[in-house]
């Protein structure tokens, strides 16, 4: 289990992903900052190179015994009950290997609430951000074979791959990207992609975003990760989708795994997501997540994910064939950057590796972990002890509240100690739902205030205004009430007066945070000339201007 330690507060918005929460890589990790100033000649030289991670000193021998596992495994039926009784969450699967064999595959609950349709081992769910560690496996399979190098930069192969730094531009690599360390705010284009906006019209405007200090400041950033993935298919001339496939999920026989959403929507064993209302849960969303896939668009069932962990704690071999070279593979589990400080003096540091969070014991092993969620109805957590040869994945249909991670948790604890030293579904989920809940804004937009100034005539708003980054937005009066379209859909917002020139607006999307304000600023001229939307003003690029 990774270390779950505290968000950090200094952080910019709330650490949820699109494609997924990210939740160990938001929980276990933070928004740090050294003192590299990559802005000046001195700063820039001391990371114009990228050596990779040295290996670490060898791991202690396997501390565990084979009744010990089997010991918590046989615990783990009334672990997933008791979990799905207090939470709801509709269906859940989990697999277990040890020392290259499968101890435990089963799926408990239902594909969708309200139907009596099984949840197996063969269930197809979608991973959200466990696609992450999946992803750097398919690279280190590209690696192995020379196809491109982990320091490689991005532009060796995505030659259009531009950001705000023409320096940054030229020297990030591969390696920075899976790592977030590129200097990328947190969750970088995530706001793009809930607006309607492809793969391709996301990399390409990442362009405008702010970038903090270049390998010395840690943000999650889905689309960075998914740039470097792409990249890496492009210098094999074929697709990502491709990639995945004939790199990993084909070798190991993942037959119901993909990163393509339709291969997920098209399953007739497939999991719904769900939400949840109170005390119910329902399947309200559909959650196509292709825009990022290397970050958080696979799919796949329990059967398929234990073959890949069997391939992880195999250092590449699966069934007696060398299927991802070793060393690329190994490259993967190193710390590549710092994620989370201690916060005591005993305390021990979280890092992130190529698609995986990496920490290590108090016996010095090494922990390799990850959580995926969509807010859109679900969550996924994967964790291995690579000295133990031991891992688990869990795969759930409903959004997250702790259970994978709660579950994961109780299973390592229990082989380690015999049962668990705390109720980790009790200690987790509040981290999770407040994590969930993100960063609100300071105006409460449901309550107006008592003496409101009015607004002005709706034609005083009304036109099209331009936003580089998100493209163009037209606000109209239809029947007395003003609406903002935005996006390649146009997709339509109702905006309700609040006070004087604001308005607020109902967010949706995988980011959404409730409703949230649209202020005009208005010339001397009676017109506004500029609105700034605040839910997508996190980095300084939510302000469109009038262009009519």
């Amino acid at each position: 289990m990774e270390d779950m330690s505290r968000l950090d507060s200094a952080c910019p918005r709330s650490l949820r992903a699109a494609a997924g929460l990210g939740l160990v890589a938001a929980l276990a990790v933070g928004c740090t900052g050294s003192g590299v100033d990559t802005t000046t000649a001195a700063g820039r030289a001391a990371v114009a190179t990228s050596p990779l991670p040295t290996v670490p000193p060898a791991q202690p021998p396997p501390q565990l015994t084979r009744a010990e596992v089997e010991t918590a495994v046989s615990k783990l039926d009334d672990v997933v009950r008791d979990a799905m009784r207090r939470t709801g969450v509709p269906g859940v699967a989990v697999g277990v290997v040890h020392d290259d064999e499968v101890l435990y595959l089963k799926g408990f609950g239902v594909r969708k609430a309200g139907t009596k349709d099984g949840v197996g081992a063969d269930t197809v769910f979608q991973l959200a951000s466990v696609s992450k560690p999946l992803a750097s496996t398919v690279v280190a399979a590209a690696v192995g074979e020379k196809t491109v190098g982990w320091d490689d930069p991005v532009v060796d192969y995505s030659s259009g791959f531009t950001l705000k730094d023409p320096w940054v531009t030229r020297h990030v690599t591969l390696a920075d990207l899976f790592s977030h360390r590129s200097g990328l705010p947190d969750h970088a284009g995530d706001l793009l992609e809930d607006l309607g906006y492809d793969r391709s019209y996301i990399l390409d405007h990442l362009r405008y975003q702010p970038l903090a200090p270049f390998r010395a400041h840690y943000a999650y950033t889905n689309f960075g990760l998914t740039e470097a993935g792409v990249a890496a298919a492009r210098a094999a001339g074929t697709s990502w989708e491709k990639l995945s496939a004939d790199k990993l999920y084909r070798p190991l026989g993942m037959e119901s795994t993909s990163s393509s959403f339709a291969d997920y929507e098209k399953a007739d064993n497939k999991a719904a997501l769900h939400v949840q209302t109170g005390d119910t849960w329902r399947a309200e969303h559909v959650r196509d997540a292709d825009a990022q896939s290397p970050a958080g668009g696979a799919s796949s069932t329990a059967r398929d994910m234990t073959k890949w962990l069997r391939l992880q704690l195999g250092n590449g071999k699966f069934e007696g064939r060398q299927v991802v070279d070793a060393d690329a593979l190994e490259q993967t589990h190193l710390p590549h950057m710092l994620s989370e400080p201690p916060h005591s003096p005993v305390g021990r540091s979280g890092f992130y590796g190529l698609g995986w969070n990496v920490s290590y014991d108090d016996q010095g092993r090494l922990k390799l972990g990850h959580s995926g969620g969509f807010a859109l109805g679900a969550a996924t957590h994967v964790a291995l002890l690579p000295s133990e040869k031991l891992g688990i994945v869990v795969l759930t249909n409903g959004q997250p509240v702790g259970l994978p991670e709660s579950i994961t948790a109780t299973f390592l604890d229990t082989a380690q100690t015999g049962g668990p030293t705390v109720d980790w579904l009790t200690f987790l989920g509040p981290i999770i739902k407040q994590t969930l809940a993100g960063e609100q804004s300071p105006v409460d937009y449901s309550k107006p205030p008592a003496s409101p100034a009015p607004a002005k005539a709706n034609s005083a708003y009304t036109g099209t205004y331009a936003n580089d980054y998100y493209g163009p937005m037209t606000v109209s009066a239809q029947g007395g009430e003003l609406t903002m379209q935005l996006g390649p859909k146009k997709q339509r917002f109702s905006l309700r007066h609040h006070d004087g020139d604001t308005f607020s607006y109902r967010t949706t999307g995988e980011n959404a945070v409730g409703l949230s304000g649209v202020t005009f600023t208005v010339g001397s001229d009676g017109r506004a000339d500029k609105v700034r939307v605040e839910n997508l003003d996190t980095t300084g690029l939510g302000t469109f201007t009038r262009n009519d």
